[in-house]
């Protein structure tokens, strides 16, 4: 069971009732696809923060657009919360049933509609998770890039913003989504965009709904870019004397416009932690993992390249991969690090962090974070899209040790305050959920989030949508 949320992290919250007259409207309607079990109201009412909350009231298993427009038509008339769940896999409490209410999952809505090779575009239900999209899809010669390490729904994916390992070449999200069907808090189904490359046509609704945390409306569907599978793929890492040597060496990649596909950064702790979990040899040593993509001449010349600017920061011990089985054994450190870490202390969480800076300023928000890090005493680990700025230090506390998660939180804190000295921003890629309200604030300005606000109340006056979450009302 996770730690319990301490209150000064939230606004003040207060439950709302869920009548029992909506409770059988949906047994009516949905008959056993409306679950009022504790353990299935448990499941849907967390996810992998370490925050807690009352399970939702009722969890509706939702199988088309239809039935998602009809479960939230009925709580609207009720006026209760409805929280859109796909596999559970955010990182700041998204899911959970803070103001009551009912769960909607979508995870049986996982069709892919239409596949469109030509366009370099597909179709699917917001159910469908990228693993299952880019097994349907190999055929083609295409792949689906943004990899947030979770097998995330496209759904979650959208309604949280997510990137990964590949943004640093493919982007996140918010250039990859071109179209989407929402459910509104009224209950109307609409589509916003279209699979065109391009559009003027009115406010862009598309990037207004992807991000929105589900506090704006369900994404019952969502049309998303693909990309041709390339010629040739080589992966490699490259251990270094210590992170700020890795970070440049990071840096001067991105600043000569290398289009290397992936760049990660695992710091010694983290080495060790997966040595010990995965039987590894690795130098436990900072670690950069380095993924290039294209034609076999395009990426001899970027590895090569890459290998000399290593080497004049001291990096050494490289070793290249260039088959499946070897990238996926190079890969298994940072793909493992957050099961390993967990392992390392047993019985800990761990507060996750998500910041993101100029990439010209991550050398000084990271090597003052690890000092900071390291003068606390708590155990942690690091890893890093460090291509493009973004990066998480995971904190492994005691839950049972209240001085323990207080550290951790004044850690993040002066993370998050670093970076948006540094010009950053409160989260990379995790979202504002619960946790980060009061970032955003300190991130955007009063001014912004009214703003939000106002969008918010005139497109869901009820605050029915995933409410208590981004910001308080």
């Amino acid at each position: 069971m996770n730690a319990p949320l301490f209150p000064h992290l939230l606004p003040e919250i207060l439950q709302r009732e869920t009548p029992q007259a909506l409770i059988d409207a949906l047994k009516t309607r949905f008959a056993e696809r409306c679950s009022t079990a504790l353990v299935v109201r448990e499941q849907h009412g967390r996810d992998e923060s370490s925050f807690t909350s009352l399970p939702p009231a009722a969890v509706v298993f939702a199988e088309s657009t239809q039935d998602v427009a009809d479960a939230v038509t009925l709580a609207g008339a009720y006026h209760v919360p409805v929280i859109p769940f796909g596999v559970g896999t955010s990182l700041e409490g998204h899911l959970l049933a803070v103001q009551g209410g009912i769960s909607i999952d979508v995870s049986r809505m996982n069709r892919v509609l239409a596949i469109h090779a030509e366009d370099l575009t597909v179709t699917v239900q917001a159910g469908v998770t990228r693993k299952q999209l880019n097994e349907e899809i190999k055929s083609t010669g295409l792949f689906f890039p943004i990899d947030p390490g979770a097998d995330a729904t496209l759904g979650g994916m959208s309604a949280t913003r997510a990137s990964g390992t590949n943004a640093v070449r493919y982007g996140t999200m918010r250039e990859n989504v071109l179209a989407l069907e929402v459910v509104t808090a009224s209950g109307r189904v609409i589509r916003t965009g279209t699979r065109a490359k391009k559009s003027a046509a009115g406010y862009d609704l598309t990037r207004l709904m992807v991000g929105s945390e589900g506090t704006l409306g369900v994404i019952t569907e969502v049309t998303v870019r693909l990309y041709p599978l390339p010629e040739a793929i080589s992966a490699a890492i490259c251990s270094f004397p210590d992170i700020e040597a890795a970070v440049r060496t990071t840096i001067e990649i991105i600043q000569l416009g290398v289009p290397i596909a992936r760049v990660e950064l695992i710091d010694a702790n983290t080495v060790r932690m997966v040595n010990a979990h995965s039987r590894l040899g690795l130098r436990e040593e900072a670690m950069l993992l380095m993924e290039f993509h294209g034609t076999p001449n395009s990426v001899k010349e970027q590895a090569e390249l890459v290998q000399e600017l290593a080497s004049g920061q001291g990096g050494n011990a490289f070793e290249w991969a260039s088959t499946p089985e070897e990238r996926t054994r190079l890969w298994t450190a940072r793909h493992n690090a957050y099961f390993a870490a967990i392992q390392s202390k047993p019985g800990c969480r761990a507060i996750s962090t998500d910041t993101c800076v100029p990439i010209s300023r991550l050398a000084d928000c990271l090597l003052e974070s690890v000092a900071e890090a390291d003068a606390s005493g708590i155990p942690y680990f690091l890893v890093g899209h460090v291509g493009d700025g973004n990066f998480h230090f995971g904190y492994l506390i005691d839950p049972d040790k209240p001085e323990e998660r207080e550290t951790a939180e004044d850690l993040n804190h002066k993370l998050v305050a670093r970076a948006l000295r540094l010009e950053g921003t409160c989260t990379g890629e995790h979202g504002i959920g619960l946790g980060k309200m009061d970032f955003l604030l300190s991130e955007t300005g009063d001014g912004a989030v009214d703003m939000m606000r106002t969008l918010k109340r005139a497109l869901d006056p009820k605050n029915i949508m995933n409410p208590g979450k981004i910001f308080a009302l």
